[in-house]
């Protein structure tokens, strides 16, 4: 006869039950603590996302119309007065100065106004964008970096010896170290939370300094070029000086605009209530802490 099987020691109950007990109480801490030091902020998932802060569309809309015009006035002073753009010609050269204005200046603008203009996107997803603007606009500078000493080597001319060519090379190849240890700091994981909590402030400094020194590398680089070409009418307001300072004027409206939009303090992202719930749990699983702030 099949015996019966004895019930499950009172104390194994006792010990499961405590452990169940335990863990849930555990969990209530947490979100508890979570909820305290962390209020859900307006645009949760609560609730559908607010409207963007009064003003910041206009000065989006406006910094992308100076930032067309931007191209179109480059575009237009070469192919009316430089004879346009070919590669492997003497008009080489001239790939120079679109490429710098797209890549450098417009490019490199939009990448930072990123975080202001999708608030309410998934910050992963607004990341890879700023980071593919900043990247897409290194490329293009590097083209019209190549044209500029291609066009320098076929006529004989040397390089690097211009406080623009010394300004320009600066911005690019800082600009480069920048968006390396952007992507390495927040879009690829390994660094920890406090490491990125301190790097964060000096990559948002960095950032708009080197987009500053490459509007005034820009600015240097008009101002040398029509010393070389029209020297001798450039005081006597010919089209040609007229056309290239207004475009050097849009450079500074253009820097100033963006420039204004990102440093507005109410005009920041804010966090969604989901990143802040994973950005607490980034940190207990990098720094070792828990909820309550002690150490494991």
């Amino acid at each position: 006869m099949l015996g019966v099987q004895p019930p499950l020691a009172l104390p194994s109950l006792r010990c499961l039950a405590n452990a169940v007990a335990l863990s849930l109480l555990r969990h209530c801490h947490c979100w508890a603590w979570h909820k305290r030091h962390h209020p859900a902020p307006t645009g949760s998932m609560d609730g559908p996302p607010p409207a963007s802060p009064a003003g910041l569309s206009a000065f989006v809309a406006v910094s992308q119309l100076l930032g067309l015009t931007l191209l179109a006035t480059t575009g237009a002073w070469l192919g009316r007065y430089r004879g346009g753009v070919a590669w492997h010609s003497p008009l080489q050269f001239n790939a120079h100065p679109l490429c710098m204005v797209l890549g450098m200046v417009f490019l490199q603008g939009d990448a930072l106004l990123v975080y202001r203009v999708f608030r309410h996107e998934a910050k992963r997803s607004t990341k890879a964008l700023h980071a593919l603007l900043h990247g897409l606009a290194l490329l293009i500078a590097l083209v019209g970096i190549i044209a500029v000493f291609e066009s320098h080597r076929a006529k004989g001319t040397p390089d690097m010896y211009s406080l623009h060519s010394w300004c320009g090379m600066a911005a690019f190849v800082l600009y480069l170290l920048q968006w390396l240890l952007g992507c390495g700091f927040f879009l690829f994981p390994g660094a920890s939370f406090s490491l990125r909590g301190r790097y964060k402030p000096q990559h948002i400094f960095f950032g708009i300094a080197l987009f500053i020194l490459s509007i005034a590398s820009c600015l240097l680089g008009i101002t040398e070029m029509l010393l070389f070409k029209i020297s001798d009418s450039y005081s006597h307001f010919v089209p040609e000086g007229v056309l290239a300072n207004t475009l050097g004027v849009m450079l500074v409206a253009f820097g100033l605009v963006v420039g204004y939009v990102v440093t507005r303090e109410e005009w920041k992202r804010p966090p969604l209530a989901e990143e802040l719930a994973l950005s607490m749990d980034f940190k207990t699983l990098t720094e070792g802490e828990s909820p309550g702030g002690g150490s494991q």
